[in-house]
């Protein structure tokens, strides 16, 4: 089983957490709006913050990012990315499990939004408990999930 952890970011995995944003995410934006590399870069550079990230650390390697928001009704996923070279480990849904976990605690839901067109992410968390809640972004291009029961389930 492969050993999981997360490690502060710093300034300094800027340029891996760029990069592993287009080994993870590219083909989902190239089928969206189409990859441009300095377009993208640039995103980056903007909206790129150490202090609101964390480093997916797998076997001591780093393998992804994570940035959770903890807002006072909801814990916000912000943006979870494994590497390919990782993927299918279980790695991601150990991870979303504990912050399931941690927000229960709390008497929160866990809240997301997914890019429609990635189906495997969309499965994972189906798989992990949340639901659709709205479609919504230009074209109706990401799909905000929950993982608060719909309130017709929590009537019965």
């Amino acid at each position: 089983m492969t050993e999981v952890g997360l490690r502060p970011a710093t300034a300094a995995d800027s340029e891996f957490c760029f990069a592993l944003h287009r080994a993870a995410m590219g083909e989902y934006v190239a089928q969206i709006w189409g990859w441009d590399d300095a377009i993208q870069r640039a995103h980056h550079e903007r909206t790129f913050d150490p202090t609101k990230t964390q480093i997916i650390m797998a076997d001591g390697r780093d393998a992804g990012s994570l940035s959770v928001e903890r807002r006072p009704t909801e814990t916000y996923l912000g943006r979870i990315e494994i590497h390919p070279n990782y993927q299918g480990r279980g790695i991601g849904g150990r991870l979303i499990q504990d912050l399931l976990d941690e927000a229960a605690r709390r008497g929160h839901p866990v809240t997301l939004d997914v890019l429609a067109v990635n189906q495997q992410a969309h499965a994972l968390y189906r798989r992990l408990g949340f639901h659709d809640v709205a479609r919504h972004g230009e074209n109706n291009i990401k799909i905000r999930m929950s993982s608060a029961r719909p309130r017709e389930e929590r009537t019965k």
